[in-house]
């Protein structure tokens, strides 16, 4: 079906943005063949004599044909070139005055300058010059057999309809040159929009480098070093420094990761493995290590990469917002399997109480409101859903559900 709407041909003017311009075509096709049929008829048989009959079949096949060449000009020129050519010779056989023109009378140069409009508007260049060509040989040939004898006259529609063929091709090659310099300023403002892009990409990741990358280096530097630098500590406050070292060389990583994609618009993918539902417990140890009771039911299913980094990521995020908002509050964070295996979906859920006393001071001034969007967006893209918000005694839960069978997007 889309094919043939594809192949389908468009009206003359048809993609022009004002209604009363792609009527035009159709207007003015209408007018000359109101004002050109009742003519045709008239005056081929009062003035040329010829049958009533057979003129008015000259005139229909030498007139209609105009509405058709709004859609498609090259097949209602082989109409009408066939029907002047014919009435020029059927005129051979009546007798006119040699005043009137011959082969072809006024109205139906008219008609096929009218024509020729069209065809200069739509068809390529080998085309117009063999329509222009036939037109040309047609009356030279006519001119051998002609009945008072050949004149500059006669070669008034070879002259117009090369005229006018030349002219509305110009026309149109020229209305294309100004529609390709449009779409190449269009392509250069969105490679100016690209560009633009890529330099700020590369501006933050500079910034992330040069300020983030800085102080989450100087914290690995210090916990490593904290156990020669300072003597007598206890072997749990080493293990301490050294859980702190490797969780700020963990964020190194990722942001490294993060910074390649900033700079690289080309990345498809990550090389180094993204984490998932193994790396869950990580995430909770270093969050009970923060001060918070967490509370872990893992679960070892066997899920695709997207899932187990969409799952991470809500715990992680739903961890960060319990260490910064509600330090100390009891969670509870499960990871489960349920359904069918035609429906087989993950559940996750991170619930957590109200803290035992309010903080001194936050942990952070103030929010971005990021978290729970970016858990929304991640969620949406898998086809899952996300519940989050505030519990009756002061905690919040999140609980989302991702789909483990694949989604078909056909």
């Amino acid at each position: 079906m889309t094919s043939v709407e594809e192949e389908r041909p468009r009206a003359l003017l048809a993609g022009a943005s004002r209604r009363w311009v792609r009527l035009l075509p159709w207007a003015v096709a209408f007018v000359l063949c109101v004002a050109l049929l009742p003519t045709t008829i008239q005056v081929l048989s009062v003035d040329y004599g010829l049958n009533g009959g057979i003129a008015s079949g000259l005139a229909i096949a030498q007139t209609a044909p105009l509405l058709l060449a709004v859609v498609r000009p090259l097949q209602a020129w082989y109409v009408i070139f066939a029907a002047d050519v014919a009435g020029a010779l059927a005129l051979i056989g009546v007798d006119f005055e040699e005043r009137l023109l011959w082969p072809f009378p006024p109205m139906e140069i008219v008609g096929y300058v009218g024509l020729c409009i069209t065809l200069g508007l739509r068809e390529r260049r080998r085309t117009l010059l063999l329509v222009w060509l036939a037109t040309a040989g047609a009356n030279v040939c006519l001119g051998f057999v002609a009945p008072h004898g050949t004149d500059a006259m006669s070669l008034l529609l070879t002259i117009l309809s090369g005229v006018t063929l030349l002219l509305a091709a110009a026309l149109r090659e020229r209305y294309e040159a100004q529609r390709r310099l449009a779409e190449q300023e269009t392509i250069s403002e969105a490679e100016r929009g690209r560009r633009t892009l890529l330099e700020e990409r590369a501006r933050i990741a500079r910034e992330l480098h040069d300020v983030v990358a800085h102080h989450m280096s100087v914290i690995t530097v210090q916990a490593d070093t904290a156990a020669y630098r300072i003597d007598g500590l206890p072997p749990d406050v080493q293990e301490e420094f050294t859980s702190i070292a490797a969780t700020a060389r963990e964020s190194l990583g990722e942001m490294r990761r993060l910074l390649g994609v900033l700079r690289n618009e080309e990345a498809h993918g990550e090389l180094a493995p993204q984490p998932g539902l193994t790396r869950i417990g990580q995430i909770v140890e270093a969050t009970v290590r923060a001060g918070v009771p967490v509370d872990f039911t893992p679960c070892d299913a066997d899920v695709t990469e997207a899932v187990g980094l969409s799952a991470y990521r809500i715990v992680q995020e739903a961890l960060a917002n319990v260490v910064r908002h509600a330090p100390g509050a009891p969670t509870q964070v499960s990871v489960s399997e349920s359904g069918s295996q035609d429906s087989a979906r993950l559940t996750v859920v991170v619930v957590n109480g109200p803290p035992p006393e309010p903080p001194a001071a936050p942990l952070e001034e103030g929010g971005t409101g990021h978290g729970l969007v970016g858990m929304r967006e991640r969620v949406r893209i898998a086809g899952g859903t996300l519940e989050a918000g505030p519990l009756p005694d002061g905690g919040f839960r999140v609980a989302a559900q991702l789909p483990l069978t694949e989604m078909d997007f056909t």
